[in-house]
């Protein structure tokens, strides 16, 4: 008889192992870096001026103890009368080695709010007129204040006089609870501080400040606009008379930074601005 072959009944089939994937978490990690990138340089592009300004000013901190006064930032191009204003954060001042480097004119910190004067003011002030240097002393608004307390500890903080630059308010404080109180504040200050001396003050502000809380307000007083990183202020000409384009600035004779300024006109304009004498002040009070 033949034989018969058996076949066995085909084994049950079982899923083949599956291979591990390599690489599997490689592009997630990648879509989120090539994200972190795109959006820190999204930032980066935004705030660069913001970012380069505060390395340097964090720079400048760290390498205060090692200056030695005799650093040097290059004066801007394109204007012929350059200033500098200073409070007692410039510490001791060598005001000759100052006017050296050709800065003609100085506003110096007299007083802030309701009760603080500059420790260092009669000092700078004597100082800078010793040296030649055109002075003018300046006033730091606190918006919550009254205006004419603050006007009143001017007064008896500044003594100016004829030959010196008009007096200014310097308004940039932005903690204030309500801006029509606080511009009610700064006429009351600019009104007797004008009668006072008999010239109109110069009104200081920033540029973002002034366009947000002051324009259009103190028109007939003349601007002192602060605006940094630019190329010129972002106002027409005919709108400021000083233009403050660097609070980072180096001079000989000040140990740190200092705030660089110019002004508009020539020096024979800017010398047109100071305080008259007494009678051609009260004549022009009158008119």
């Amino acid at each position: 008889m033949p034989r018969v072959r058996r076949v066995s009944a085909p084994a049950a089939r079982r899923p083949a192992p599956r291979r591990a994937v390599r690489g599997g978490w490689r592009r997630p990690v990648l879509l989120t870096l090539l994200l972190l990138v795109l959006g820190a340089g999204l930032f980066y592009g935004y705030y660069r001026r913001q970012l380069h300004r505060y390395a340097r000013r964090a720079w400048a901190s760290l390498s205060a103890e090692y200056l030695t006064g005799r650093e040097k930032t290059p004066l801007l191009d394109g204007y012929s009368v350059h200033g500098i204003d200073v409070s007692s954060y410039q510490g001791s001042i060598d005001w000759d080695e100052v006017a050296r480097h050709r800065v003609r004119f100085a506003f110096i910190k007299a007083s802030e709010g309701v009760s603080l004067r500059d420790r260092r003011f009669a000092r700078n002030w004597r100082g800078a007129k010793r040296a030649g240097i055109c002075r003018g002393a300046y006033h730091f608004f606190q918006p919550n204040y009254d205006g004419a307390q603050q006007a009143n500890l001017f007064t008896r903080t500044a003594d100016l006089g004829p030959g010196d630059l008009p007096p200014v308010l310097d308004v940039e404080a932005p903690e204030f609870h309500d801006v029509a109180v606080m511009r009610q504040h700064i006429a009351t200050w600019l009104r007797l501080v004008e009668r006072h001396y008999g010239v109109r003050p110069i009104l200081y502000s920033n540029y973002s400040f002034y366009r947000r809380y002051l324009a259009g307000h103190f028109d007939k007083y003349p601007l002192w606009l602060a605006h940094y990183e630019v190329e010129r202020p972002a106002l027409a000409r005919e709108k400021w008379i000083i233009w403050q384009h660097s609070d980072e600035a180096y001079i000989p004779g000040i140990r740190g930074t200092v705030d660089f300024n110019v002004y508009q006109g020539s020096y024979a304009n800017l010398l047109a601005l100071r305080i008259p004498p007494r009678k051609t002040a009260a004549a022009n009070l009158r008119d």
